[in-house]
């Protein structure tokens, strides 16, 4: 069906999909504003949270960021599951750093200190914790977290962390009992919704990338699509691929007004 599809709009690969080299990302405000964020964040070698709703973009934008990086001078640690635990949390730097994880927390702690210290020293690389869901952190790992950044008598760190979650996670910090945290954090930033001009530069950066230049998306349709979306990135993509899916069951050349909100029929339906 795929390619029946590609074949009846001229698509030279299908549109709207996930699965986009960092280059190939669209850059709306919100995102270039985040990815930003994060590269001076990692110059710094500071802690940084990044948040927004679900779909707004979090990880797209931390893609793109450290995509840019000089990669012989950074080792990323990408964590994508905080429910490891605090001792997952160290062991995954451990084994990312090249060494083998201590068997005792006692031990694995100042271990996986020791590891972030000599990367940088030693080898010359800046370690870039990048920990998502971290809306999912629980006090104490967000304990464990602030203390990785102490080094030096607490004048330098010798790492970048970067908190991706959210915006349950601003506000979890934000109680009095990390208030050591929150004033460890250099850099905040929410990422918000598309406005409706983006939501149209989106649509048309993606038809782009698949091979179409001219309008495919009535400006009803997109309307339609960005509002029921909010805005939010994900949300749009989805909404897209299904009104352009049925568009196409009615041999319809132009997704127009009522191929979205069969569309969104469908998704409100499920």
């Amino acid at each position: 069906m795929i390619d029946k599809i590609q074949g009846f709009y001229g698509f030279t690969r299908m549109p709207f999909r996930r699965d986009l080299a960092p280059s190939m990302l669209h850059r709306h405000a919100g995102h270039a504003q985040a990815a930003a964020r994060i590269t001076w964040c990692i110059a710094e070698r500071a802690l940084g949270v990044i948040t927004g709703e679900v779909g707004a973009g979090k990880t797209v934008a931390t893609r793109a960021a450290l995509a840019a990086l000089d990669a012989p001078r950074h080792t990323v640690i990408y964590l994508p599951n905080p429910a490891v635990g605090v001792t997952g949390i160290h062991h995954a730097i451990v084994t990312a750093l090249g060494g083998v994880p201590r068997p005792h927390r006692s031990t694995l702690i100042p271990q996986a200190a020791d590891a972030l210290a000599t990367e940088y020293a030693e080898r010359g690389r800046v370690p870039v914790v990048v920990i998502d869901e971290a809306h999912l952190l629980d006090h104490e790992q967000l304990e464990a977290i602030r203390m990785l950044t102490n080094h030096d008598m607490d004048s330098t760190s010798p790492m970048a962390c970067l908190l991706i979650g959210q915006p349950t996670l601003r506000r979890k910090i934000g109680l009095g009992m990390l208030a050591a945290l929150d004033q460890r954090i250099a850099i905040r930033y929410n990422i918000p919704p598309m406005t409706g001009v983006e939501t149209a530069s989106y649509l048309g950066h993606h038809l782009g990338l698949a091979g179409r230049k001219d309008t495919l998306f009535s400006e009803d349709a997109v309307t339609l699509i960005h509002d029921t979306a909010r805005g939010y990135p994900r949300a749009v993509n989805n909404l897209a691929l299904s009104s352009l899916l049925a568009a196409y069951s009615e041999d319809k050349g132009i997704v127009d007004e009522s191929s979205a909100r069969a569309a969104i029929a469908e998704v409100i339906t499920e």
